[in-house]
């Protein structure tokens, strides 16, 4: 059973009823909604497709719901686009009226002549092409040199490494789609372009206004959201680390051990982290992805990620289905890889061992799975925090979750090593063991002879509780 999980973003490949219930059988455990793109009419549909196809199935599915953020992009050229020659001069203004020519294009950044100085670098098209600042006049116009030339499309991305941007963490287009996915169902919001620990302050504020919070998802791909790694990671529910912008605006030769740094943090903490961009780029135009993105695929996941993400992949790839049979098996083959090595060690707690009191039944937990040669271990959770916990300690089998609640399971789709499965509260705990039982054997998750770990709280039924856990034979 595969403990690493999947995202998948959705797109005109992957829209179809029969396509996302094809998606989640193939290893889809959580849905990725673009709001760069898409009306809200558009991601409104996915959500009711998805929510049909995950009863079809039957199999929680999480959704995320990724906010554009204050993405700084060109405007549009009459034609559709420019050739920039190496070598040759090019002009930015921040007067979006311009249309843009041969000579010049808009920003959406209205900083952008007063923030940049000679010298600058600025990237084009996610880093594809290369700008030089010549002069500003610190007011609208940008004189630059072509470094790096090559085609220039409408409403291209624009980075500028080491120039401090002034924008909002929420632009106005943000707030909206905040407020739709709230009130849409999204069950994780994906918070781009993160710099401060009060960016995520400011979307929670957002989400109580609405009267309905999710857990945020902070969006690594600033320098600045690096230089404040431990203050965001204090602040917000998971980390993406999305290596598009952040690879132009740190040296790409910098991206595998800023990564790697990152997974570390988060498995200290307990926090999920997913791995996302150009995993399987590939696969966008071709059924088999190329040998480095299945090692970059199966490194994710022997650094610790909890999941690893696909984007153009099935969001617009000719092989959106194949895509995620493909990513399910590197994973797969990289978790037998790290067992027979041993490698899927217990994570430790950030401070030593454990002293919280739920902490400490969780390890303790994943310590009697190990010794005791449990097939799983089952927990009872109302709130999805004892999964959680025992998430974080990596134990070296499935932790089945049952929880009454549909929208505590689409949550727990995203945690690593976690099966989400419905079972009402029983107040009476030989009950709760009877009918866990029950469950792992009809759901063909164990067998007559197994030994299993159950955790729960006791008195069953309040929320945060986890004081208890039994070593259990089914069939005994």
């Amino acid at each position: 059973m595969r403990r690493a999980k999947i995202v998948c973003t959705l797109g005109p490949a992957s829209q179809s009823q029969e396509m996302l219930e094809a998606l989640i059988e193939a290893g889809m455990d959580v849905a990725r909604l673009n709001f760069s793109h898409g009306s809200h009419e558009n991601h409104a549909e996915n959500i009711a497709k998805l929510r049909a196809a995950s009863l079809k199935v039957r199999k929680a599915v999480g959704i995320l719901g990724d906010l554009q953020g204050p993405k700084i992009r060109t405007g549009r050229f009459i034609t559709g686009s420019t050739e920039l020659k190496e070598g040759g001069e090019f002009h930015i203004t921040t007067d979006e009226s311009v249309k843009g020519t041969d000579e010049i294009v808009s920003t959406t950044y209205p900083f952008l002549a007063a923030d940049v100085n000679p010298g600058d670098r600025i990237l084009l098209d996610d880093g594809l092409l290369e700008l030089r600042v010549l002069e500003t006049d610190k007011k609208q116009l940008i004189r630059t040199k072509v470094i790096h030339g090559g085609t220039l499309k409408n409403n291209k991305g624009i980075n500028l490494p080491g120039v401090a941007v002034r924008a909002d963490a929420l632009t106005p287009k943000d707030r909206e789609d905040l407020v739709f996915g709230i009130k849409a169902g999204v069950d994780f919001l994906a918070l781009s372009f993160v710099r401060h620990p009060a960016d995520i302050d400011m979307a929670r504020s957002a989400m109580a206004e609405v009267g309905r919070s999710v857990p945020i998802i902070a969006k690594l791909e600033k320098p600045e959201a690096i230089a404040r790694l431990d203050a965001i990671l204090d602040k917000t529910d998971g980390v993406m680390v999305a290596r598009g912008d952040l690879g132009v605006e740190i040296p790409p030769e910098e991206v595998p051990s800023v990564q790697k740094d990152i997974v570390r943090r988060c498995n200290m903490r307990g926090l999920p982290v997913i791995v996302a961009t150009q995993m399987l780029n590939s696969m966008i135009d071709n059924p088999r992805p190329t040998r480095a993105e299945a090692s970059d695929v199966a490194n994710a996941v022997f650094d610790g990620a909890d999941a690893v993400m696909l984007s153009g992949e099935t969001a617009s790839g000719k092989f959106p289905r194949e895509s995620v049979e493909m990513m399910d098996r590197i994973v797969l083959a990289a978790e037998s890889t790290m067992r027979a090595q041993g490698l899927n060690a217990p994570t430790e707690s950030p401070v030593g061992l454990p002293t919280h009191f739920p902490d400490v039944i969780a390890a303790s937990a994943c310590y009697a799975a190990r010794q005791a040669g449990a097939s799983l271990i089952a927990a009872f959770t109302l709130s999805g925090v004892t999964a959680r916990l025992l998430a974080h300690y990596r134990p070296p089998v499935p932790i089945v979750a049952f929880s009454p609640n549909q929208e505590v399971r689409r949550r727990l789709a995203l945690l690593w090593g976690v099966v989400p499965r419905v079972l009402e509260p029983i107040q009476e705990t030989e009950a709760m063991v009877r009918r866990v039982e029950e469950e792992l054997v009809a759901r063909g998750l164990a067998q007559k002879g197994d030994r299993v770990v159950i955790v729960y709280g006791a008195p069953v039924g309040q929320p945060g509780k986890i004081n208890s856990l039994r070593l259990h034979t089914i069939g005994s």
